[in-house]
């Protein structure tokens, strides 16, 4: 072996050249997970964002010190960015950063298998199937059901839609109509929009006093339509939305579409996993009855951003929507039991992000999952209990599943002048920086949101939030007579 070759190439690092990169990460990383719970919950990214502007550079001509860009990511960057790995992380849908996932990422990139037909990673490919079949099996799926894994929820719901219109419309699609409520996560809009559905044909309908779609309101828009001669043909319900988390009534509407003849097509990418849950189950129950479900495992079993799933009822649509053939290709399976990922997925090309599921699943097993979930519900449950005893506060949602929404009390004025006290309790909760929490508009009314989902959210956190929140209210509203709990 020649000296060169020993001493590794800057693209081929030689083996303690690996060991040593692998376990300064490790290093760092460790630390990082230990120090989240100091962390503070919420940061104030405003100087941040106008900061990066600086950090555009030219192509790199030569090398920098490993030390010195882990010290960029770890101690310049990411302090300088929401916690969202943290406990206090409340805000949107938290996304909680299994170490175990990470692990995963690091055995596929570095085994670097190709995932997207069947011949070149059989076994790989086949555990792929087996995440997708448990996914199935969680939310009621028959054996015969299929899916794919994706980059997250909205390419997930572009699948699913693409796969709708195909089966329902074929190629004369742009008379097709869309049913969704306004409280749908607006990346359905946008995945009808891209599948080629014209903005015309998206019904937005309005929703109940606990922001879920009526049964009735889709029924009256379908007649209205097929009397003016359109064709509906696609509704999507929410299985806890991004809101205030909300469950449409899905045994009512399933029913409907199969009286219309429309594909039902569920979006359960934050709630859907609470299926694991009794409580879950029950509040999701009709979820089972979809044509097709999308779900983020990166929410609701907490692993790092980058992984959604699509679940069809019938493996026949999704093919028929998606299969694609060339010379160049090897052989594509014609068994039943065997499927190219890339004859079901818009992806030829596609990382192996089945085993950041598989990993954690196997070396685990389901059940601590479903004791967290359950716990998320707890924790949801009992701080909206506490903050209805506050004196001047309004739960505007109650929680359906771990998301709830309140506000300044109604009573206390006029709607804009709400809307200032609610934003200033937000600003002053946020700002005592252990939690970070976010807002929406239900209707006229400004909204703080509560949504409880990362694994390392526990009852000390949650107790924290209510004395913050306690704590700017007495500054919002002095003459309530707020009592500190």
């Amino acid at each position: 072996m020649t000296e060169f070759a020993k001493r590794g190439t800057p693209l081929e690092p030689d083996e303690g050249a690996m060991r040593e990169l692998v376990a300064k990460v490790v290093d760092r990383v460790v630390d990082h997970i230990l120090s989240l719970p100091e962390q503070p919950g919420y940061v104030d990214t405003t100087a941040a964002i106008e900061a990066s502007k600086a950090l555009v550079e030219r192509l790199p001509t030569s090398p920098t010190p490993f030390e010195d860009l882990l010290d960029e990511l770890f101690l310049e960057h990411a302090p300088q960015s929401f916690t969202t790995a943290g406990p206090g992380y409340l805000a949107y849908v938290p996304g909680g950063g299994l170490f175990h996932s990470a692990i995963a990422d690091l055995i596929a990139d570095t085994l670097n298998r190709y995932t997207g037909v069947l011949a070149a990673a059989p076994g790989f490919v086949q555990l792929e199937r087996n995440v997708v079949r448990w996914f199935a099996e969680i939310i009621g799926y028959p054996a015969s059901s299929s899916g794919i894994l994706t980059s997250g929820g909205s390419l997930a719901n572009l699948s699913g839609i693409v796969a709708a219109r195909v089966e329902k419309l074929g190629d004369e699609f742009l008379g097709g109509i869309v049913y969704v409520s306004d409280q749908v996560h607006h990346c359905v809009s946008k995945a009808a929009r891209i599948a080629g559905i014209p903005r015309r044909n998206l019904r937005v309908l309005p929703v109940d006093e606990s922001f879920r779609l009526s049964p009735t309101v889709v029924a009256e828009a379908i007649a209205k339509d097929r009397g003016e001669g359109h064709v509906p043909f696609l509704l999507v319900a929410s299985a806890g939305t991004t809101n205030t988390g909300a469950v449409d009534p899905l045994p009512e509407l399933a029913e409907l579409a199969a009286r219309e003849r429309l594909w039902f097509h569920v979006d359960a990418a934050y709630g859907g996993f609470f299926a694991l849950t009794d409580r879950g189950r029950e509040a999701l129950a009709g979820l089972e009855r979809a044509d097709s479900i999308v779900l983020d495992p990166h929410k609701g079993l907490f692993l790092p951003y980058g992984v959604g799933a699509l679940l069809v009822r019938d493996r026949g649509p999704l093919e028929r929507a998606h299969s694609e053939r060339a010379d160049y290709m090897p052989p594509i399976q014609e068994d039943a039991d065997l499927v190219d990922p890339c004859e079901v997925s818009p992806e030829l090309s596609k990382p192996f992000r089945g085993l950041r599921v598989w990993l954690p699943f196997k070396l685990l097993g389901v059940e601590p999952f479903r004791e967290a979930l359950d716990e998320k519900l707890d924790l949801a449950f009992w701080i909206a209990d506490r903050l209805r005893e506050l004196p001047g506060i309004e739960i505007l949602a109650e929680p359906q599943l771990s998301t709830l929404a309140f506000a300044v009390d109604r009573k206390l004025g006029s709607t804009a002048e709400l809307n200032r006290l609610t934003r200033e309790l937000h600003e002053l909760t946020n700002g005592a920086g252990r939690v970070h929490l976010t807002a929406t508009r239900l209707g006229e009314r400004y909204a703080i949101r509560i949504c409880v989902v990362s694994f390392r959210t526990h009852r000390d956190r949650i107790e924290a939030c209510l004395e913050d929140i306690t704590t700017a209210l007495e500054q919002v509203l002095p003459s309530a007579g707020v009592e500190r709990r």
